[in-house]
């Protein structure tokens, strides 16, 4: 279901990152599925060497992180990578839920943990209060996004792109905030119905479709394209200095 406040993003306004560090791959696929889906960007190790060396490229803004890996365990991680980045929060997932796991992870330096098995929205509830306090930004903080020359107003709901006013109803409007709160990130159709019509997929790819053409038309017309299609992906907004490889 669509909520403010989950829109939130890195000071940049670029999609937060989380690093989601599992050696089951089913429960890291999972993982990553949910956590791509609140619109952040995600990267999953399978071991704790892999995962201190994607900590140091990826820079995550926070950490999934098992307990229990086959090399070393998630404490020793969480040592290793606390060097490069000492402040990043970090959730426990453990699989014991005795009193003495807990407080070895809060003590080694976690900030919360969850056993297994577990909910999905609630590693997603505790991830965005770890960000959150952690200082990650509401979008909404900003009232104003700007992707190339196109400019979106969420306070006063006024349009333009290259300086001329643009007139869209409440639902396309709606449409292209969510574009234009993940630029140069393929959204599928699934998600923008999610967040934009606040319902699962099933079956209404067209009304997703319909809305992106008369966007198109608003946006676009007469102009470089900034609305692509990704062939059986979804719908990327990007600024017309970044080439499209897709229709």
């Amino acid at each position: 279901m669509k909520n403010a406040a989950t829109e939130m993003t890195r000071p940049d306004g670029s999609p937060l990152r989380v690093l989601v560090v599992d050696d089951e791959e089913n429960i890291a696929e999972l993982l990553r599925m949910a956590l791509r889906y609140e619109g952040w960007e995600v990267e999953v190790a399978l071991t704790g060497s892999k995962a201190v060396a994607a900590a140091k490229r990826f820079r995550p803004d926070s950490v999934v992180l098992d307990m229990m890996l086959p090399d070393f365990d998630g404490m020793e991680v969480l040592r290793r990578m606390r060097v490069e980045a000492p402040d990043v929060p970090v959730l426990f997932l453990t699989a014991r839920d005795s009193v003495e796991d807990r407080v070895a992870g809060l003590t080694a330096g976690g900030d919360d943990y969850v056993t297994k098995p577990f909910s999905l929205e609630e590693v997603v509830a505790r991830l965005r209060a770890l960000m959150r306090r952690a200082g990650a930004r509401l979008a909404d903080s900003d009232s104003t996004l700007t992707v190339g020359d196109l400019v979106l107003d969420e306070d006063s709901h006024e349009v333009s792109r290259g300086g001329e006013q643009v007139a869209l109803t409440a639902t396309e409007f709606e449409l292209l905030r969510f574009l234009m709160r993940n630029p140069r990130r393929v959204l599928s159709k699934a998600q923008i119905l999610d967040r934009v019509w606040n319902y699962d997929f099933g079956g209404q790819a067209n009304v997703v479709e319909l809305y992106i053409s008369y966007l198109r038309k608003k946006i676009d017309a007469g102009r470089a394209p900034m609305i692509h299609t990704m062939r059986g992906a979804g719908y990327v907004l990007k600024p017309v200095d970044q080439p499209a490889h897709a229709g």
